[in-house]
């Protein structure tokens, strides 16, 4: 079905995630793509030739912009032009997709917002420090269109999409397939490559440059634990907030004190003397590896964050030497540390890196009874037919959620989770989720179909629902918060509180201590909130 006005929408950022999201607009909704900013000239034109202008066009007026402030700029004078009756205006975007580096989106999210009158989708994390996402969350709210109404804001938090586990919030909160939840362990096992490609030689290695790996590489899981155990199944309920906070983790393993003695003093995989046994040797990580690595005729991730323009090589002896090219870069002593700290290490050894994140990391949440009142019926001779008693029932019970983000393991961002209940007990593995029943002895499983890989299909979902959301502001008279609440599915209460999250159990790992989540939020977060306004 062709729609007569779709929405249009604006992607700032043509890395791999703004590509994953064009190609989810382009297939699974109304919407089309109708401009990109990005500072990278190959990736701004193979951006706009698959998902723009062809391959075969120039791009018009408004579709391409070196850098997201020329937007800004170029919006602001397309509006004017609008204001002073001129014809033939260029139309504009009703939303934008912010897919820049994390340390960036601040600057843009609240840029966007000063413009007004955007819907506004920004990937995850929402910013690298709690006071960027409490300045987001500000701006966000003043972001409103012409009837006062806040517009429709999104975060990349794709597993809430996922059809996987949407099935398994319905199954715990719709349809109580366990009574109330009593514990949860949830376990993201990150890889064991995986996470050296982006958390010892990659862009989230450090924190003074990125943030914590919690934030960076896990923070939608701990959205996910707080979507299943805080967030009610009916916006018209009230959240089930957490009581305390704590965590432990660290640098475990990627740091000179493991190094195996036989490596000597190298410092790059290329001149190493053990680089043919060693595991995380980057040639043969991103030459050799089957599936992966460039041998396999892989030219998408992880080769072409090294080498973006991998693909157009139409000589692959060529291309094999570039990347080792780029493999064997590394720095010494004389090197300025600005350098270092702003530039990827691909073929740096593991051991030597300027890693700094944790390689491993538990969070605990605990949450206490919060009686809510609820209608029970009673007998007539006892002068009422419904009478309101204080009940911990539906997730309002006592309960505790335990993550773990582990790097040593096989499987790659396969998350997995028990989740124990007062009838049942449920695990769930990212494809399949079996429940057992203690009521009648059975076991059922539920193998959930998904449409795309990413994410098990949540960012699919989610670019589908946020563009909805959009459509139905647009050409349904919807009302912003319709939309969503009822479409996206997240408040913006609910994205800085997950965030908020992530930072209060960093402030516990590193101060070693459980932190009562209530007087930690009003002095961080809410109080934070009084003071920009008084």
């Amino acid at each position: 079905m062709i729609v007569p006005d779709p929405p249009r929408i604006l992607v700032v950022g043509a890395g791999s995630r703004g590509r994953a999201y064009a190609r989810a607009i382009q297939s699974s909704t109304d919407g089309i793509v109708t401009a990109v900013a990005e500072p990278n000239e190959y990736k701004r034109r193979q951006f706009g030739q698959s998902f723009i202008w062809g391959s075969h066009a120039l791009p018009s007026e408004g579709a391409q912009f070196d850098d997201w402030r020329d937007f800004v700029v170029y919006e602001e004078g397309r509006r004017a032009r609008l204001l002073a009756g001129e014809k033939d205006v260029s139309p504009g975007v009703d939303a934008a997709f912010v897919c820049v580096l994390d340390e960036m989106h601040k600057e843009v999210v609240v840029a966007l917002s000063m413009l007004g009158g955007l819907h506004i989708m920004c990937e995850k994390p929402l910013a690298t420090t709690l006071r960027d996402c409490v300045d987001i969350y500000e701006a966000l709210r003043t972001n409103t269109n012409a009837k006062g109404e806040q517009m429709v804001f999104s975060i990349g938090h794709v597993l809430r999409y996922s059809p996987h586990n949407m099935l398994l919030r319905k199954l715990l909160l719709d349809d109580r397939v366990i009574g109330d939840v009593l514990s949860v362990v949830h376990t993201e096992p990150v890889g064991w490559w995986h996470f050296t490609h982006s958390y010892v030689r990659g862009n989230w290695r450090r924190e003074s440059t990125s943030a914590p790996s919690l934030l960076t590489k896990s923070c939608h899981d701990i959205d996910v634990l707080l979507w299943l155990l805080c967030s009610p199944a009916s916006y018209n309920e009230t959240p089930h907030l957490p009581s305390t906070i704590s965590s432990t983790g660290s640098l475990q393993y990627f740091k000179r004190s493991r190094k195996p003695a036989a490596a000597g003093t190298a410092t790059n995989c290329l001149s190493c003397p053990i680089e043919s046994s060693c595991k995380y040797s980057a040639k043969r990580i991103y030459v050799t590896q089957d599936e992966f690595g460039l041998d396999s005729y892989n030219t998408d991730w992880p080769v072409n964050v090294i080498i973006p323009d991998i693909e157009t090589y139409s000589d692959k002896n060529v291309a094999r030497e570039t990347l080792l090219r780029e493999l064997a870069k590394d720095y010494g002593t004389s090197t300025p540390a600005l350098q270092i700290e702003q530039s990827n290490w691909f073929g740096r050894c593991v051991y030597e890196s300027d890693n700094d994140v944790c390689d491993e990391q538990i969070v605990t949440i605990t949450w206490d009874d919060d009686p809510v009142p609820s209608p029970l019926s009673v007998p007539h001779d006892l002068g009422s037919k419904d009478v309101l008693l204080s009940s911990p029932a539906r997730g309002h019970g006592s309960k505790t959620a335990t993550f773990h983000m582990v790097a040593q393991t096989n499987k790659i961002c396969q998350r997995y989770t028990n989740l124990y209940g007062v009838d049942g007990e449920i695990f769930a593995d990212s494809s399949t989720i079996t429940i057992h029943d203690f009521r009648t002895g059975e076991t059922t499983t539920h193998s959930p179909q998904t449409e795309d890989r990413g994410h098990g299909g949540g960012d699919l979902g989610l670019t589908r629902q946020f563009v909805r959301a959009v459509d139905k502001v647009k050409n349904h008279g919807w009302t912003t918060n319709r939309a969503q609440t009822e479409l996206v599915g997240c408040t913006l209460e609910e994205v800085i509180r997950s965030h908020a999250m992530v930072f209060c159990a960093e402030e516990a790992r590193k101060n070693k201590k459980v932190v009562d989540w209530g007087e930690w939020w009003a002095k961080h977060v809410k109080g934070e909130f009084k003071r920009d306004r008084s």
